[in-house]
């Protein structure tokens, strides 16, 4: 199974840790995690030029984005951590899922995208992550993606290392049951809730009456065949790049 994990932080912090005590929990030996910091490898704001919208290979920080969207199409598994920064998920968090819109259902969905589980782990000094992860989750529902986790938890520390041991305890004891709960979802098939077919079936007469961002995003969907009876969950791999 892979894993790729995308920090919302360059430090090695709680939220980093906790990701990996979840993802090194899962699987056998023989699983590979590939990783990502924020803002190490993708240092970038959105512009709104908008030329993705016609071509995503247009974007002038494609090239930078690419290795992180190819390791989450050969992904099973996505995990996202993020401190909480007021309340909210960090800014590079913010700037990736920025410069990610074009996976939404609402322009150029991904076919590779609605198998995906994803994981979001937020962790504060004593702050709710509600709205943090919140904040991922509503993109990654977006993309398609049905089987989404999510776990927060205030440290009442400023580290890893401070932690007091009580606490530490109950994380990893909800690392051991995450990490088992997101193996059997990976292993099960690939599963695609009625939210996101109605999602789906909705944007879809949306581009059918002109109503999307550009002509481009309807010739997405009719060189697909999803603006008929295809349905992406069940073509993934057989429609053009």
């Amino acid at each position: 199974m892979k894993t790729v994990i995308i920090n919302g932080q360059n430090h090695r912090g709680c939220s980093y840790h906790i990701g990996h005590l979840i993802a090194d929990g899962i699987g056998n030996p023989q699983d590979t995690i590939t990783e990502f910091f924020l803002p190490r490898d993708l240092n970038h704001f959105c512009t709104g030029c908008c030329a993705c919208v016609e071509d995503e290979t247009k974007c002038p920080f494609y090239a930078d984005k690419l290795p992180i969207l190819e390791a989450i199409k050969n992904a099973d598994l996505l995990v996202f951590t993020t401190p909480v920064y007021c309340l909210r998920c960090s800014a590079p968090m913010k700037s990736f899922l920025d410069l990610t819109f074009t996976n939404w259902l609402t322009h150029k969905p991904k076919e590779w995208m609605f198998g995906k589980t994803a994981l979001i782990i937020a962790a504060s000094a004593g702050a709710s992550g509600k709205q943090a992860v919140n904040d991922i989750k509503t993109s990654l529902s977006y993309w398609g993606i049905s089987k989404i986790l999510t776990y927060t938890v205030a440290v009442q520390a400023t580290g890893w290392e401070t932690i007091k041991a009580e606490r530490k305890a109950m994380i990893e004891k909800a690392a051991a049951r995450i990490s088992s709960t997101l193996q059997k979802l990976c292993e099960s098939p690939g599963t695609v809730s009625l939210k996101t077919r109605i999602r789906f079936r909705f944007f879809a007469g949306m581009q059918k009456a002109n109503w999307g961002a550009s002509p481009a995003e309807k010739k997405y969907w009719q060189d697909r065949g999803w603006l008929g009876v295809n349905q992406p969950w069940k073509h993934s791999g057989d429609t053009p790049e």
